[in-house]
């Protein structure tokens, strides 16, 4: 493939927005000219010939931003290749085992035919916005869960998939 790909993401504390980053960084170095957008910001999804879509997970729903960007591109996400990922648990759970979607992102899978979706460990710190992540802090179950190493495999993955297609 030598299109664009687009790496987009819903987040409230900038979590699932270093994890698509990441995810980006990994795409670039395999050689894919790649943009890296909030979905809230994207105004087009034409001009990307796929699209990786990331929201962290909040009570069991995907981030706002994330599900409206499907919402609204969803015609144009199922003629390209699109993956998806979501960021959330405060444990280690995600590195443990797989952990299957959410039901609106599976939704989102089977609507847009996502060819794959994967859940990745969350982070919230102290600072973090919001009334419940100030409790959740409170309570003593924040921290950083995020497995990079993970996620750079993944995004390897979803590179060799791209470059191989």
């Amino acid at each position: 493939m030598t299109g664009t790909v687009l790496v987009t993401y819903g987040t409230t504390n900038g979590s699932t927005a270093r994890i698509a980053e990441t995810v980006a960084d990994v795409l670039r170095k395999d050689g894919l000219t790649v943009e890296t957008l909030p979905a809230r910001s994207v105004a087009s999804v034409t001009s990307y010939d796929a699209v990786v879509v990331g929201g962290g997970l909040y009570a069991g729903r995907w981030h706002k931003d994330a599900r409206r960007f499907v919402r609204r591109y969803r015609r144009d996400l199922a003629k390209r290749p699109v993956w998806l990922f979501s960021s959330g648990p405060l444990d280690a759970t995600a590195s443990e085992r797989d952990i299957p979607p959410v039901p609106g992102v599976k939704k989102a899978v089977a609507e847009i035919d996502a060819r794959e979706h994967v859940t990745f460990g969350g982070c919230l710190e102290e600072g973090a916005k919001g009334w419940v992540a100030r409790m959740i802090l409170r309570s003593g179950k924040g921290g950083d869960f995020r497995d990079f190493t993970a996620i750079q495999t993944w995004a390897a993955h979803v590179a060799d998939d791209l470059t191989h297609t």
